[in-house]
């Protein structure tokens, strides 16, 4: 039998490995629960856009009131208020905002489709990496069908692909956790 070194990726521990279990399966479940309804996952993503936008358009105009400089104040202060009027936009408009959220999306899962095939690879010793490889091709096919069906998919897609998005990266987490128990117990 081969034995395979401890990884640093993997928990190590086995109270790690529990917490790593156990956000795994809630993960599965916040896909399911995104699955069952799209539209108002997507709406919800997309308000949760809106209020970060706004808090940081805030965050933006309290930075502009202490930059001592006027060049400061004026560039920190308008990029304040064209963040809090992106997320106004964003909460008033949620179908437009969904939309934009829906492409903007497709980039994020072929950004996250390279990064977990690079994290597979880095993992190949372990049975389970092929999970990490699985979400990886499966993000970017999600990708390539978010493209070609927009805009008109925009009011189920956004839901959809985060929930099978979801779903997948906690099945991928809980194969990965449960070797990690597996060779705790080695």
């Amino acid at each position: 039998m081969t034995h395979i070194s401890r990884n640093e990726q993997l928990p190590s521990d086995p109270q790690s490995v529990k917490v790593s279990i156990a956000i795994s399966i809630i993960m599965i479940a916040v896909g399911f629960i995104a699955l069952a309804a799209p539209l108002m996952a997507g709406i919800a993503i997309e308000l949760v856009v809106g209020w970060l936008f706004i808090l940081n358009g805030c965050v933006h105009a309290v930075y502009a009131w202490q930059v001592r400089g006027a060049g400061g104040v004026l560039w920190e202060g308008l990029l304040g208020v064209l963040y809090v009027l992106a997320g106004g936009y964003l909460l008033f408009h949620p179908i437009v905002g969904l939309e934009s959220l829906t492409f903007v999306l497709g980039i994020y899962l072929v950004i996250k489709a390279v990064l977990e095939l690079i994290l597979s690879a880095q993992l190949r010793p372990y049975a389970s990496s092929v999970w990490l490889m699985a979400d990886g091709i499966i993000s970017f096919i999600l990708a390539i069908i978010i493209w070609r069906m927009w805009p008109v998919s925009s009011l189920w897609a956004i839901g959809i692909l985060i929930g099978i998005s979801i779903l997948l990266a906690g099945a991928a987490r809980l194969a990965l956790a449960m070797s990690a128990r597996r060779l705790l117990k080695d």
